[in-house]
Protein backbone atom coordinates (compact mmCIF):
# COMPACT_ATOMS: atom_id res chain seq x y z
CA UNK A 1 0.00 0.00 0.00
CA UNK A 2 2.79 2.42 0.82
CA UNK A 3 4.26 1.49 -2.67
CA UNK A 4 1.59 2.42 -3.93
CA UNK A 5 1.08 5.78 -2.07
CA UNK A 6 4.63 6.80 -3.21
CA UNK A 7 4.02 5.97 -6.91
CA UNK A 8 0.90 8.10 -6.91
CA UNK A 9 2.63 11.10 -5.72
CA UNK A 10 5.51 11.03 -7.99
CA UNK A 11 2.87 10.49 -10.66
CA UNK A 12 1.16 13.61 -9.81
CA UNK A 13 4.28 15.34 -9.30
CA UNK A 14 5.50 14.67 -12.32
CA UNK A 15 1.98 15.76 -14.13
CA UNK A 16 2.01 19.32 -12.73
CA UNK A 17 5.57 19.69 -13.98
CA UNK A 18 4.88 19.11 -17.19
CA UNK A 19 1.64 21.14 -17.79
CA UNK A 20 3.87 23.87 -16.39
CA UNK A 21 6.52 23.27 -19.24
CA UNK A 22 3.60 23.18 -21.54
CA UNK A 23 2.34 26.36 -21.18
CA UNK A 24 4.62 28.91 -22.58
CA UNK A 25 5.80 31.98 -21.11
CA UNK A 26 4.77 34.80 -22.56
CA UNK A 27 5.53 39.00 -22.75
CA UNK A 28 3.06 41.52 -23.82
CA UNK A 29 4.21 44.22 -26.11
CA UNK A 30 2.65 47.53 -27.19
CA UNK A 31 3.16 47.64 -30.95
CA UNK A 32 2.69 51.18 -32.51
CA UNK A 33 2.33 50.87 -36.21
CA UNK A 34 2.84 54.51 -38.21
CA UNK A 35 1.16 54.14 -41.12
CA UNK A 36 2.84 56.18 -44.54
CA UNK A 37 0.47 59.12 -46.50
CA UNK A 38 -0.97 56.94 -49.05
CA UNK A 39 -4.55 57.75 -50.59
CA UNK A 40 -6.87 55.03 -51.08
CA UNK A 41 -8.86 52.24 -48.48
CA UNK A 42 -7.66 51.17 -45.43
CA UNK A 43 -4.67 48.48 -45.25
CA UNK A 44 -5.62 44.68 -44.80
CA UNK A 45 -2.16 43.92 -42.01
CA UNK A 46 -1.39 40.72 -40.44
CA UNK A 47 1.22 40.07 -37.92
CA UNK A 48 3.00 37.26 -37.82
CA UNK A 49 6.30 35.74 -36.38
CA UNK A 50 7.94 33.54 -39.40
CA UNK A 51 11.27 31.37 -39.00
CA UNK A 52 14.36 31.62 -39.85
CA UNK A 53 13.21 30.21 -43.65
CA UNK A 54 10.04 32.57 -43.97
CA UNK A 55 7.66 30.27 -42.76
CA UNK A 56 5.31 30.97 -40.80
CA UNK A 57 5.09 30.22 -37.29
CA UNK A 58 2.05 32.14 -35.46
CA UNK A 59 -0.37 34.90 -36.06
CA UNK A 60 0.13 37.84 -33.53
CA UNK A 61 -2.81 39.96 -35.07
CA UNK A 62 -4.96 41.20 -37.91
CA UNK A 63 -5.71 44.86 -39.00
CA UNK A 64 -8.90 44.18 -40.69
CA UNK A 65 -11.71 42.09 -39.28
CA UNK A 66 -13.78 41.17 -42.60
CA UNK A 67 -12.45 38.12 -43.70
CA UNK A 68 -13.27 38.31 -47.60
CA UNK A 69 -10.38 40.83 -47.51
CA UNK A 70 -7.99 37.70 -46.03
CA UNK A 71 -7.13 36.32 -48.95
CA UNK A 72 -5.32 39.71 -50.14
CA UNK A 73 -2.92 39.05 -47.73
CA UNK A 74 -1.80 36.14 -49.95
CA UNK A 75 1.21 34.69 -48.68
CA UNK A 76 -0.05 34.52 -45.54
CA UNK A 77 -3.77 33.65 -45.99
CA UNK A 78 -1.84 30.18 -48.22
CA UNK A 79 -0.25 29.32 -45.00
CA UNK A 80 -3.74 30.32 -42.68
CA UNK A 81 -5.76 28.14 -45.10
CA UNK A 82 -3.35 24.43 -43.99
CA UNK A 83 -3.61 25.30 -40.60
CA UNK A 84 -6.63 27.92 -39.53
CA UNK A 85 -7.03 28.70 -35.97
CA UNK A 86 -9.28 31.32 -34.00
CA UNK A 87 -8.93 34.97 -34.86
CA UNK A 88 -11.58 36.44 -32.96
CA UNK A 89 -9.36 37.17 -30.15
CA UNK A 90 -6.53 38.77 -32.02
CA UNK A 91 -8.16 41.55 -34.96
CA UNK A 92 -8.65 44.61 -35.42
CA UNK A 93 -9.84 47.93 -37.39
CA UNK A 94 -7.65 48.35 -40.46
CA UNK A 95 -5.42 51.45 -40.20
CA UNK A 96 -6.07 54.26 -43.18
CA UNK A 97 -2.94 56.42 -44.74
CA UNK A 98 -1.61 58.34 -42.15
CA UNK A 99 -2.99 56.84 -39.17
CA UNK A 100 -1.79 54.76 -36.12
CA UNK A 101 -2.66 52.16 -34.26
CA UNK A 102 -1.56 50.40 -31.19
CA UNK A 103 -2.05 46.75 -31.14
CA UNK A 104 -0.75 44.05 -28.06
CA UNK A 105 0.79 41.38 -28.72
CA UNK A 106 1.53 38.39 -26.62
CA UNK A 107 5.07 36.36 -27.90
CA UNK A 108 6.31 33.65 -26.62
CA UNK A 109 9.91 33.90 -24.29
CA UNK A 110 11.76 31.13 -26.26
CA UNK A 111 11.33 32.54 -29.50
CA UNK A 112 13.02 35.37 -28.44
CA UNK A 113 16.89 35.70 -29.57
CA UNK A 114 16.00 32.29 -31.44
CA UNK A 115 16.05 33.12 -34.96
CA UNK A 116 12.55 33.92 -35.63
CA UNK A 117 11.43 37.32 -37.03
CA UNK A 118 7.73 39.11 -36.73
CA UNK A 119 6.46 40.40 -40.44
CA UNK A 120 3.88 42.48 -41.76
CA UNK A 121 2.42 41.40 -44.33
CA UNK A 122 -0.31 44.15 -45.76
CA UNK A 123 -2.67 45.02 -48.56
CA UNK A 124 -5.03 47.50 -49.46
CA UNK A 125 -7.91 47.29 -52.07
CA UNK A 126 -6.36 47.88 -55.93
CA UNK A 127 -2.77 48.48 -54.58
CA UNK A 128 0.26 46.96 -54.62
CA UNK A 129 0.12 44.18 -51.87
CA UNK A 130 3.50 43.85 -49.69
CA UNK A 131 4.34 40.55 -48.05
CA UNK A 132 7.49 41.88 -46.46
CA UNK A 133 6.36 45.34 -45.29
CA UNK A 134 8.52 45.34 -42.50
CA UNK A 135 10.10 42.31 -40.78
CA UNK A 136 11.97 42.90 -37.64
CA UNK A 137 14.65 40.47 -36.45
CA UNK A 138 12.45 38.71 -32.51
CA UNK A 139 15.83 39.77 -30.58
CA UNK A 140 15.95 42.27 -27.62
CA UNK A 141 17.54 44.94 -29.98
CA UNK A 142 15.20 44.28 -32.53
CA UNK A 143 12.12 44.94 -29.94
CA UNK A 144 14.05 48.09 -29.01
CA UNK A 145 14.87 49.62 -32.10
CA UNK A 146 12.66 51.99 -34.47
CA UNK A 147 11.89 49.78 -37.80
CA UNK A 148 10.93 51.61 -41.21
CA UNK A 149 8.84 49.66 -43.40
CA UNK A 150 8.88 49.47 -47.15
CA UNK A 151 4.85 49.62 -48.33
CA UNK A 152 2.23 51.05 -46.40
CA UNK A 153 4.06 51.29 -43.38
CA UNK A 154 5.88 54.30 -42.60
CA UNK A 155 7.54 52.96 -38.97
CA UNK A 156 6.71 50.58 -36.46
CA UNK A 157 7.47 50.50 -32.32
CA UNK A 158 7.85 48.52 -29.31
CA UNK A 159 7.56 48.70 -25.52
CA UNK A 160 6.74 46.51 -23.00
CA UNK A 161 3.14 46.59 -22.19
CA UNK A 162 2.54 46.35 -18.71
Amino acid sequence: MLKFLKLAVITIIASLGVSSVAQAQTTKYKCMIQMTNYMGEGAYMVVSIVDAKGAYDKTLYVLGSDKKWYKDLKEWYKAFSKKPSNLSAITGASVTGGDRSVVVLEIENAKLNANYKIRFESAVEDKPYYVKDLEVPLTTDGLAAKSEGTGYIRYVRFSPAN
